[in-house]
C-alpha cells in the first residue's frame, strides 16, 4: 500500500464497529486477573473493559469510554514502573480494547492496532507472568485467532497489514494479523487465483 493509499478511507458500520470491539473485550478480559493480582487497587484496567462492553451491549461511544482506555494506559505506565510487566501488558490490552471502539475508517496500518492490539498485548501478559515462555503468548494468539468472527475477519481485510516493529508484541500482532487474513482469502477455484472478499 503506497503513501496515497493510506489517504483512502475506509467504510465502518456502527454495528461493525461493535465486534471489532466486542472481540477487543474477549480478547483481553483473560489477562485481566494478572492485572488485578499485581495491581489489586487499581481499578482502570477493568473500568475500560466495563466501559467498552456497554457500547458492545448497544449503548453510545461515550466520553467515558475514550477517558478510561487512556486511564488504563497509564495503569500500564504505573505497573510497569513497579515492575509489574505482566500486568502493565494486561492493561495495555485493557486500554486496547477501550479504544477499539474507536477504530478509524483511515487506510493506515496503525489502525491494526485498535482490532488485534488487545489481543496481542494480553498474549504477551501471559507469555511473561509464565516466565517469558513464548509457548505461552502463541496459545493465546491460537485462541484470539479462534475468537475472531467473520465481522471481525472482514474488517481486518479493509485496512493495510499491521506495522513493523513494536518487539515481541509487534511479532504476536503480525503472527496473528497475517493468520487472520489467510483465512480471510477463499480456496482456489476453478483454476483462477482467488480474490480478497
Amino acid at each position: 500500500m503506497t503513501v496515497a493509499d493510506e489517504d483512502l478511507t475506509i467504510e465502518l458500520s456502527t454495528a461493525e464497529l461493535r465486534e471489532i470491539a466486542g472481540y477487543a473485550v474477549a480478547c483481553a478480559e483473560p489477562a485481566l486477573a494478572i492485572f488485578e493480582r499485581d495491581c489489586p487497587d487499581d481499578p482502570r484496567a477493568r473500568d475500560a473493559l466495563d466501559q467498552t462492553r456497554g457500547f458492545v451491549a448497544g449503548g453510545r461511544r461515550t466520553r467515558a469510554m475514550r477517558v478510561s482506555a487512556l486511564a488504563a494506559h497509564r495503569a500500564a505506565r504505573a505497573a510497569q514502573e513497579r515492575g509489574c510487566a505482566a500486568a502493565a501488558d494486561a492493561a495495555r490490552a485493557a486500554g486496547h480494547a477501550g479504544a477499539a471502539g474507536y477504530l478509524h475508517p483511515l487506510a493506515k496500518a496503525t489502525q491494526v492496532l485498535h482490532i488485534l492490539g488487545s489481543a496481542a498485548h494480553a498474549a504477551r501478559a501471559f507469555e511473561i507472568d509464565a516466565g517469558d515462555d513464548p509457548r505461552v503468548g502463541a496459545e493465546h494468539i491460537e485462541r484470539a485467532r479462534e475468537l475472531a468472527g467473520p465481522v471481525v475477519v472482514r474488517v481486518l481485510a479493509r485496512y493495510p497489514t499491521a506495522p513493523s516493529g513494536g518487539g515481541r508484541v509487534g511479532e504476536l500482532l503480525r503472527g496473528l494479523d497475517d493468520s487472520l487474513r489467510r483465512a480471510c482469502v477463499p480456496p482456489l477455484t476453478g483454476g483462477r487465483p482467488g480474490r480478497r472478499r
